[in-house]
């Protein structure tokens, strides 16, 4: 379909910077200029793309890293968050997104990058990054790929291969599923004949076994395929029949579990009714194929709303900002914003920050103004003009002590506050959602603080106002009854919407954005949305190989448009990257593909690109890849004069465009549902040939080698993290470690019998050569300390649990005594330097003994030495990423019970809960 420059939105044809027209790509491309760029650049070797010269996001901000276009770009580490509208609110189901999967540890960091400290932070905004702090990802290793490192072929070589290889056989496969698909169609009297065979029931009964089936809301088939003709692997979950005897006899055992001696069927009701009573039915959605095919997503709703901020409490009289170096009051309202900058100097990456400064600035002297300004300790106005005369040191060191008091109350104090705390948020973490009890995911609204921002956003500093009742619209259902707002104030709307899974929102002052109170990660309605975008990417596998046909030859359309849009489906594809949206003046500048400017995309002959931008979250995106020489003839030519820096690449192009396209292929397919494919087929073509053998830590790398094999063939790769290395350095200490606790055993058994050194050998008894006596001094330094801390801290301990049961605290004389042993142990390391002999431990030594011991550290040392390999391999990637967000959980789960090995392994606590659908629903021949 062509494009004509009317349908050409109106920031694709003006240059933001100036409003001057920006140069828009010709409609066509003559044939004239496809000879003359095949004349420039006449490479037709074809090149499987995919594999990345350096890889992925820019995560790491140590060092400087020089510009690639002659432009500098931000980058940021960020707590990921879909953007809201700017307009009225959606009162429609907010989409699940790949950062709400994300584990909120991982979300923001905030940092004093001077002190080089990391805390974690419940905002909802990010910190803002020094341009020095960028370097690019380093290239990967072959020791980095894992398996595929075994041979004597470049690396880059053997990926590309491992690549074409995955995607022929992803072709191969959508022939083959939309073939049985055909075939299927065409004979309904096979499937009769089938179904009387299988069952020897004949037609007649299939047909009564299907009216007695649930019913598949909107079809009846599954993903274009008759259900009774697809296998179990084939089928989405959600899609198969629970009417089967055995799933009924199961479930039935599963929730009534039968009492010894019971007998009767009065004793079976009792026991039914008693078990109903005192424990709720698991409910197994997945297999209840009328949940979710509708808009329509609860019928009934009962919740207690959100929980406010406490209010603000002034600060005490003796503390005060100081202006010009005189104390200054103010009223509590302008001192509340005082405090948000003053509590937050830590973070210098913020508040040194000029547009950071500059928007708070604005922002207090506005609320000075409306409150009737700053006074001296004489009742003088002062006039607050200038930013460089504030000083809030005196604020930032109240708060700092307040925090430190906070840490050293006793244990008993913490946890008489961490009850009442949770006494009075009790009620509002779970809700009543069609009868079930679902837990709340975010049900405490945001407190009044600076807005941070991504990148370089515009409004960074900005203030966040408090948000009151009035702001707030709740969602409930009829029946149920409305929460009452705090005394004094009214809700802005109560609503009873069916089609929203939002409990509460309002609207926040600095972008206009929404705010959504939703269900928790492990509810059932996030739970559903997670199976359905993996049921998403499973369902493109029948597709997937059209798609790709399609569009290499769309690479050589005559349209503009066209030959864009197949550029931008093989970047997405081959390269991961995210359509991208267009932005605001006031936001900041991250972009897609669809929304890659003149100056992000170099290009180096013959066929190498280099991606430079901010990409979602405003994280640096620098990537170099090998692409089809055609592609590299395309973005030289939608790269073409009069275009220069500002102009967008695909300027015939927009994200609903080229969602539209693929929605042709497929309903719902989206540029982002092939993140998702990509690594979910590929995970699984990996696991289908895997054979891990050895301990349950030599599968789990052997499972973590697969993961990083995925990253690296979907270029879900980011730089080596900043503490990697001072990680890396701690474990090798550890690893020594036991090595110097080997010799020193090797030792005591000479002590016991001298023989041992002409049976073994001398070099079985030999220090090894890393261990150096100075090294060996600090060591045993190190564990004289550490076991006096030990004891000390557990003499603390006790102490402060002696003085919460109100009894006789020990005295200081008694950790002098408790002390002892450490200080044995320092004089017996004194004698063993000085004689150089190691004198044998422990009640009754033997050889055997000091063997099993050896053979215990031998494993622990092999455990280690692998945690440390595993470790070094994934410096760069981003495993728990790609295990959360793209790799499909249920494949994690066939890892794990095809190998034996605990999915504790694999996923936390927290993972377990929000995957507990996957680990319920598959076994361990389930196919993607």
């Amino acid at each position: 379909m062509s494009s004509s420059d009317d349908e050409i939105p109106l920031s694709r044809k003006m240059n933001g910077s100036n409003g001057v027209r920006a140069p828009v790509s010709a409609k066509t491309i003559p044939k004239s200029v496809d000879a003359a760029l095949d004349k420039a650049n006449p490479s037709k070797d074809h090149v499987q793309p995919g594999i990345s010269i350096r890889n992925g996001p820019m995560e790491d901000h140590d060092h400087h890293m020089p510009d690639v276009n002659g432009v500098e770009i931000n980058g940021s580490t960020s707590k990921r968050k879909s953007r809201g509208s700017l307009a009225k609110p959606s009162y429609a189901e907010a989409e699940s997104s790949d950062e709400d999967n994300q584990p909120l540890s991982k979300r923001q960091r905030t940092s004093a990058q001077k002190a080089g400290d990391i805390a974690e932070s419940d905002s909802d905004d990010v910190p803002l990054v020094s341009k020095s702090h960028i370097r690019r990802p380093p290239r990967a290793s072959p020791a980095q790929i894992g398996g595929l490192s075994d041979s004597d072929a470049p690396i880059e070589q053997k990926l590309v291969a491992e690549k074409e290889k995955i995607q022929k056989k992803a072709a191969k496969e959508a022939v083959a599923i939309r073939k049985e698909e055909k075939k299927a169609a065409s004979t309904p009297a096979k499937r009769k004949a089938k179904v009387k065979d299988e069952d020897g029931k004949g037609p007649d009964a299939a047909k009564a076994q299907k009216k007695s089936a649930p019913k598949i809301a909107g079809s009846k088939k599954v993903n274009g395929v008759k259900k009774e003709d697809l296998s179990d692997d084939d089928v989405p979950l959600s899609k198969k029949s629970t009417s089967s005897k055995t799933s009924k006899k199961v479930k039935a055992e599963a929730s009534t579990p039968v009492k010894k001696g019971s007998k009767g069927k009065e004793a079976k009701k009792e026991e039914s009714a008693d078990a109903e009573e005192d424990e709720e039915e698991e409910y197994r959605w997945w297999e209840d194929p009328a949940k979710g095919d509708g808009t329509k997503k609860w019928d009934t709703l009962q919740h207690q709303g959100v929980i406010f901020p406490p209010p603000y409490e002034p600060l005490p009289k003796n503390v005060k900002m100081l202006y010009d170096g005189k104390p200054i009051s103010m009223h509590p309202d302008a001192e509340e914003v005082a405090t948000f900058f003053g509590s937050m100097l830590n973070s210098t990456h913020n508040v040194e920050n000029p547009t950071f400064q500059r928007n708070f600035f604005k922002d207090f002297q506005d609320i000075l103004k409306k409150t009737g300004g700053a006074k001296d300790n004489s009742g003088e106005k002062v006039a607050i003009k200038d930013f460089a005369k504030c000083d809030f040191r005196p604020i930032y060191d109240y708060y700092a002590a307040q925090r430190e008091a906070k840490k050293a109350l006793p244990a008993a104090e913490k946890k008489k506050l961490k009850a009442e705390k949770d006494a009075v948020e009790a009620p509002y973490m779970y809700c009543t959602w069609d009868g079930r009890k679902q837990k709340v995911g975010n049900f405490r609204v945001e407190p009044p603080g600076l807005f941070r921002g991504r990148g370089e956003h515009p409004k960074t500093g900005t203030v966040k106002t408090r948000v009151m009742p009035e702001q707030i619209t709740i969602n409930i259902g009829k029946e149920a009854k409305v929460p009452p707002p705090p005394e004094g104030h009214k809700w802005k709307e109560v609503r009873h919407d069916q089609e929203g899974t939002w409990l509460a929102m309002w609207q926040e002052n600095v972008n206009g954005n929404y705010k959504y109170v939703m269900l928790a990660a492990n509810s059932d309605v996030k739970g559903q949305s997670d199976y359905k975008k993996f049921e998403k990417a499973r369902e493109l596998k029948k597709h997937i190989d059209r798609i790709r046909a399609d569009y290499q030859k769309g690479l050589r359309a005559a349209l503009t448009s066209d030959r864009q849009k197949a550029t931008a489906v093989y970047l997405i594809d081959q390269f991961a990257l995210r359509a991208g949206n267009e932005k605001g003046e006031d936001e900041a500048d991250t972009v897609g593909c669809c929304s890659l400017k003149f100056e992000h995309v170099t290009l180096r002959e013959p066929n190498t690109v280099i991606f430079d931008f901010l990409g979602k979250d405003s994280i640096r995106f620098y990537d170099e890849v090998k692409v089809d020489p055609q592609v590299f003839k395309n973005l030289k030519l939608f790269k073409k004069p009069p275009k220069e820096e500002g102009d967008e690449i695909f300027d015939r192009l927009t994200t609903s465009a080229l969602n539209k396209h693929l929605s042709n292929y497929m309903t719902g397919l989206t540029a982002k549902v092939f993140r998702t494919y990509n690594a979910s087929y590929t995970m699984a073509t990996l696991l289908k040939d895997m054979k891990s053998t050895g301990t349950a830590n030599e599968k789990v790398k052997d499972y973590n080698d697969a993961n990083r094999e995925v990253a690296i063939l979907c270029n879900h790769k980011r730089t080596v993290a900043a503490g990697h290395a001072g990680q890396m350095e701690k474990l090798s200490e550890r690893i020594k470690g036991v090595r110097y606790q080997q010799w020193r055993i090797k030792q005591m058994m000479l002590d016991i019998d001298p023989k041992l050194k002409k049976k073994k050998g001398a070099e079985y008894f030999e220090l090894p050569q890393d261990l150096d006596e100075e090294w060996i001094h600090e060591h045993q330094a190190y564990l004289v300390d550490e076991q006096k801390s030990k004891i000390t801290k557990k003499f603390e301990k006790d102490n402060e649990k002696l003085r919460a049961e109100g009894e006789r605290e020990m005295k200081a004389k008694e950790l002098e005594e408790k002390l002892e042993p450490a200080r044995e142990l320092e004089k017996k390391f004194k004698k063993e330097n000085k004689t150089k002999k190691v004198e044998a431990e422990g009640k009754g030594p033997t050889i055997e003994k000091m063997e099993a011991k050896l053979t215990q550290l031998d494993q622990r040392l092999a455990n280690m030495s692998l945690q440390a390999e595993d470790k070094e391999n994934n410096k760069e990637v981003a495993l728990g990423t790609s295990k959360i967000n793209y790799i499909d959980p249920r494949l994690t789960v066939v890892f794990s019970k095809k190998f034996n090995v605990p999915i504790e392994k694999f996923f936390s606590k927290t993972l377990r809960e929000k995957f507990d659908w996957a680990i319920k629903s598959v076994d361990e021949k389930w196919e993607f």
